[in-house]
């Protein structure tokens, strides 16, 4: 199979990944779980012709940097890139991704979420593993804002993955490694550039989260991204970038810019085919603020139970709402939880 029958075949099958692996079968991802596409183990020369069919003209770039990402439309599916080395041979995993970015309303995320578009300045957070949701969540919320306010919205991504059709808004989506070299760059320029609105791929460093936070206490809505499995462990993470001493600084920054943090898994479905997504969401309140200031995490739970008529939900709680309405298993959300012994009480 060439690249465009490969990625024709999962995306009907609704597989999410494509693997390309020298000495194994090609494989994908479906509802979690990896499936061979044949069972013809893939040569050398396989896996190359794949690279240089997907990498193009930036296949060379592979011999020095090791790895190399893009995204680009095949068989008519958006598909995000990845190209590596490893023990010689080369290997590629293809994200699938939508062709229409969803509706906001479709996702089945918190309440609180539907109020993110609406929000004029700050930061929101998007957290996750790899594979969560958190691209998908962030450009439904982009598309919203697009389609209801007048504003000018620049991306960095890493590589531009969603593609957006300007309605109200002007759209820019700017490429790290392609139209600047890194975050911190690319961030730095576009606070020249007449933002409303500014997407980070990854808060990755020092100095792309300082700019953040300037950009957000300078008026401008900043969403960002963080791989952290909680929404209080987004707030160690960011903090943890800088010296302790500038730490107390970073602190007292961070709880008049932050808004929200939405942290999000995917799961399968009870019968099986398709997953959900579990969400937990903590809207930075005073008390939440309080904590922030003065580095008190383990704290922060408690203040999201108490903050639920503000929008809060913690993971626990979603959980047992997905079990309540029968979309996962109990021993799904016993594998997600992070209090095994509170969601065991629940059986519905």
């Amino acid at each position: 199979m060439n690249i465009e029958q490969l990625i024709e075949t999962a995306s009907q099958n609704g597989a999410s990944d494509v693997h390309l692996v020298y000495g194994i079968p090609p494989k994908y991802r479906l509802d979690g779980q990896l499936v061979n596409m044949s069972d013809e183990p893939l040569t050398d020369d396989m896996c190359e012709d794949y690279a240089r069919s997907l990498a193009g003209a930036s296949y060379e770039d592979i011999s020095y940097r090791g790895e190399l990402d893009l995204a680009k439309t095949i068989a008519g599916e958006r598909v995000r890139i990845n190209l590596f080395r490893q023990q010689g041979h080369i290997s590629a995993a293809l994200r699938i991704l939508s062709n229409k970015i969803p509706q906001l309303e479709s996702l089945g995320l918190p309440p609180i979420v539907a109020q993110f578009p609406t929000w004029q300045k700050g930061i929101i957070l998007v957290t996750g593993e790899t594979g969560s949701g958190k691209s998908t969540t962030l450009a439904a919320i982009l598309n919203q804002i697009n389609h209801t306010r007048q504003e000018h919205i620049i991306t960095l991504e890493d590589p531009v993955e969603y593609l957006y059709e300007p309605d109200k808004c002007i759209i820019n989506q700017r490429e790290i490694g392609k139209d600047t070299d890194s975050y911190a760059d690319g961030l730095r320029a576009i606070l020249r550039e007449d933002p409303d609105i500014i997407l980070i791929g990854e808060m990755r460093d020092l100095s792309t989260i300082e700019t953040a936070m300037t950009a957000a206490e300078t008026g401008h809505l900043v969403f960002a991204t963080l791989h952290t499995n909680t929404a209080p462990d987004a707030i160690d993470r960011i903090v943890g970038v800088f010296p302790a001493e500038r730490q107390p600084q970073i602190r007292m920054q961070l709880s008049t810019c932050l808004k929200a943090v939405l942290s999000q898994q995917l799961l399968v479905k009870k019968d099986g085919h398709g997953r959900v997504a579990a969400c937990e969401a903590m809207v930075v309140t005073s008390a939440i603020k309080n904590l922030i200031r003065e580095g008190k995490t383990p704290q922060m739970l408690s203040s999201m139970l108490s903050g639920a008529n503000e929008g809060s939900i913690t993971m626990d709680n979603c959980l047992i709402r997905l079990l309540k309405e029968r979309k996962i298993s109990q021993e799904t959300a016993l594998e997600a939880c992070s209090d095994k012994t509170f969601l065991k009480k629940y059986t519905f």
